[in-house]
């Protein structure tokens, strides 16, 4: 007989140890074992034979590709997918919110705290008359990193754009295009004048001189939409556009079989049958199935009640 699932009780309960937690989803390990994990064996990324043709005209023609298409269909997965098949090192991941400005995903730069470090070093030696080094205090953001001079792209992740503020998409035209941009706060050092500034995602740092950030190569950017609003007709005739579908019966079959293995896949074939069937009423997102399928496989006792109560729990649109 299954044991009870259920770990919390609630009420009078007395205070019990859990003797066995229950191991983690593959997609919910954390840690440096987990990473490492990943890397030895990396999952593939599922894409029609035409969807992948559109990633490679954007990759051809150095274009921004705007991804768009429901959650859950891999929008966001698709920039570590070229990431790790062509060796491109980490993605870049710049996640857009209502506050984001075209600066931020620059570089940013403490002014506050290098006025204070030369504050504190004046009264502890008045006669030390040299200022903080600059370079210290800045710091390039996702896009100012993608923009650095290199032989090879790095892959910009620009996550949810349609949830920025409606001028980003037009603050950006100018970016993709040049594919450069200043840092004034440099410039004003003078002509010539090299400065080492660390940048997104490494400890290292990058010589920038004359306060000008120029790549040499235009880097591999994703940037995906939920379709929440529209963007302008001039920002969009520079990026290549490809719309994701919701996986079909049968490719849901694969991701499943991929996260969970063979066993666990082939007994969830009612499970996907019922969950696209659902679909077609309300949106729900891949993942939910992935979870919906691994609560079931794990062991406990998961009636279809509980099922219900986990599609609607993680559905996004019911929540609201």
């Amino acid at each position: 007989m299954a044991q009870d699932w259920r770990l919390f009780q609630g009420g009078d309960t007395r205070p019990h140890k859990v003797e066995t937690w229950p191991p983690a989803p593959p997609w919910r390990r954390f840690g440096d074992d987990a990473r490492r994990r990943d890397k030895k064996r990396p999952l593939p990324y599922l894409i029609s034979d035409e969807d992948r043709d559109v990633v490679n005209m954007a990759l051809h023609l150095h274009r921004p590709l705007l991804v768009t298409g429901r959650p859950g269909t891999g929008k966001s997965t698709l920039a570590h997918a070229i990431a790790r098949e062509l060796m491109l090192g980490e993605v870049l991941h710049w996640p857009v919110n209502s506050r984001s400005t075209l600066t931020e995903g620059l570089y940013s730069y403490d002014a506050v705290g290098r006025l204070r470090e030369a504050s504190l070093k004046r009264r502890a030696d008045e006669s030390a008359g040299t200022e903080p080094d600059i370079g210290d205090y800045l710091r390039l953001g996702p896009l100012g990193t993608a923009l650095l001079p290199a032989k090879k792209p790095r892959v910009l992740l620009v996550d949810e754009l349609d949830k920025g503020d409606v001028d980003l998409p037009n603050d950006l035209l100018t970016v993709f295009e040049e594919g450069e941009f200043e840092i004034p706060e440099l410039a004003r050092l003078g002509e010539g004048k090299r400065v080492q500034v660390q940048y997104a995602g490494s400890r290292e740092k990058a010589g920038i001189t004359s306060g000008w950030v120029s790549c040499s190569v235009f880097p591999v950017v994703v940037i995906t939409s939920n379709g929440e609003r529209e963007f302008p007709p001039a920002f969009l005739r520079r990026c290549v556009r490809l719309d994701l579908k919701q996986p079909d019966e049968a490719q849901l079959q694969r991701i499943v079989t991929m996260h969970l293995g063979e066993e666990v896949g082939a007994r969830a074939q009612e499970l996907i049958a019922d969950f696209v069937s659902r679909r077609s009423e309300r949106e729900l997102a891949t993942d939910q199935l992935l979870n919906a399928v691994r609560l079931r496989s794990s062991g406990v006792r998961v009636d279809q009640d509980v099922l219900d109560k986990l599609f609607r729990s993680l559905n996004e649109v019911d929540a609201q």
